[in-house]
């Protein structure tokens, strides 16, 4: 098979013939963690957050709140998570005087998050990012704060990378709407910055889609739970949230239950077991949706008292219907084309501003595999092949696209993956950890974790709903 031509390196994924047995230590959730670290540049006094994720996505925060005044201070406890004392702007240096530059990369919750939190803390900022940061959406939130006030310059097409944020004099609105149609993160980015702003914030979703609610959930029980007051109306498209500082907080952040599902796809794929320790028993990100998705495709799960949860492959894997997957879909269609049925996967249009069209990649890189596959405007269609072939999957800058290709490559040797290095956006061990798993293949007993944990995972949070049916 002819080699593909790339910039970036092939990563030749390990393949395996015998079941796996394994327990993998999964980093700190990025979405809690980047939530966290915003939260804490609005507190009344300094703040510790433990158990947060050391990876591209979070160092990047962690510079541009730096960037706006807040003191970052930082205690590293292994080689996968830090402990991080902020001191918010107001009870450090204060707020930076100028435009300050902040380096987005292709961090959405950077360049979604941080303008609305520039505005709210009267910083003026410059923001740009990687090349595949310019293409993504951004008018929803900039055209909400400039509603409350602030100025936005473009340097380039107006609603995406690269802008600057002046934020002049911000004022009172009775309602801000939003269009959240293309990313859950615009309502995000208002919400927490909504403490922060006179008067706080009354906010109203657009008619239509809401992508990714269970993120706005996420957004909004963790700003009550360390002290904001968010409320929502009976309809859930309407949110308000009261002026005012948070109080000073320390907090643990959950493993990333999402960048799990790959780890816990495996186990259905080689018909072996794998173990994610401290997973929580009640959380809102979307990845707990995994302990409904996989029983549903033929896999036995069990979350044991001593918070492990483990996922044992029965040498059968069935095709699902299933919607609002979410960023679980790339490792979701991988394993659907693992199965011995077909899989529709819908309600996933938005996945298409996201670090790639990720519709249209999954689509370009399974068929290379083999399956039949159709993508619509917001749903994929798979038929699994009766042979897989092996192939050099892409990554397009996009570490979802990344880890499902290896998922595919541990069954199908002779898979390559193209940059593999781009999982250090939420994942920088992912290689040796996947290489590490699939060295357990034909054992008896699965190795003790090689590292253990800084902190126990935060529980206290509502389920993640089910979104789909098998």
């Amino acid at each position: 098979m002819p080699a593909h031509v790339s910039d970036h390196p092939m990563w030749d994924a390990p393949s395996v013939t015998e079941p796996i047995n394994a327990t993998v230590l999964v980093p700190a959730s990025k979405s809690l963690t980047n939530r966290y670290l915003v939260l804490a540049a609005l507190a009344d006094g300094p703040c510790m957050i433990h158990n947060t994720l050391i990876s591209r996505d979070s160092e990047l925060m962690l510079d541009a709140l730096a960037a706006l005044g807040v003191g970052v201070e930082r205690t590293v406890q292994d080689d996968r998570s830090t402990t991080v004392r902020l001191t918010p702007p107001a009870a450090a240096a204060g707020p930076r005087q100028g435009i300050v530059h902040i380096d987005c990369g292709l961090a959405g919750t950077v360049m979604r998050f941080v303008p609305a939190l520039a505005a709210a803390l009267g910083v003026s900022a410059h923001f740009d990012g990687d090349a595949g940061a310019r293409v993504r959406p951004m008018r929803p939130v900039l055209d909400a704060l400039a509603e409350l006030g602030a100025r936005i310059e473009y340097a380039g097409q107006p609603g995406f990378l690269p802008f600057t944020v002046h934020p002049q004099q911000l004022g009172q609105r009775p309602e801000v709407r939003i269009d959240a149609s293309g990313s859950s993160q615009f309502i995000s980015a208002m919400l927490l910055a909504g403490p922060a702003l006179p008067g706080g914030l009354r906010l109203r979703t657009a008619d239509g889609a809401v992508a990714s609610p269970e993120h706005i959930q996420m957004t909004v029980q963790s700003m009550n739970e360390l002290g904001a007051t968010v409320s929502t109306d009976p309809d859930a498209r309407g949110l308000q949230v009261a002026e005012g500082r948070l109080p000073a907080f320390s907090v643990s952040v959950e493993p990333d239950l999402s960048n799990a599902g790959p780890f816990l796809a495996a186990a259905l794929a080689t018909a072996g077991t794998v173990r994610i320790p401290h997973w929580p028993q009640h959380t809102t990100q979307i990845g707990g949706r995994w302990r409904q998705i996989l029983p549903a495709m033929g896999a036995r799960v069990e979350l044991g008292a001593d918070a492990v949860l483990t996922v044992r492959g029965t040498g059968t894997i069935g095709g699902i219907d299933y919607a609002n997957a979410a960023e679980l879909t790339p490792t979701l269609a991988a394993l659907c084309t693992l199965a011995d049925s077909p899989s529709q996967l819908t309600g996933i249009g938005h996945l298409r501003g996201h670090e790639t069209d990720r519709l249209a990649a999954l689509e370009r890189e399974l068929t290379r595999v083999g399956a039949t596959v159709q993508a619509t405007e917001d749903t994929l269609r798979i038929i699994p092949p009766a042979t897989r072939r092996a192939a050099d999957m892409l990554s397009y800058e996009d570490h979802r696209m990344a880890t499902a290709a290896a998922l595919i490559g541990l069954v199908t040797p002779g898979t390559r993956v193209e940059n593999i290095a781009t999982t250090a956006k939420t994942m920088p061990d992912f290689a040796r950890m996947w290489e590490a798993m699939a060295a357990t293949a034909g054992t008896a007993d699965a190795p003790a974790p090689d590292t253990p944990p800084s902190s126990t995972a935060a529980g206290g949070s509502a389920d993640a709903a089910a979104g789909g049916r098998a």
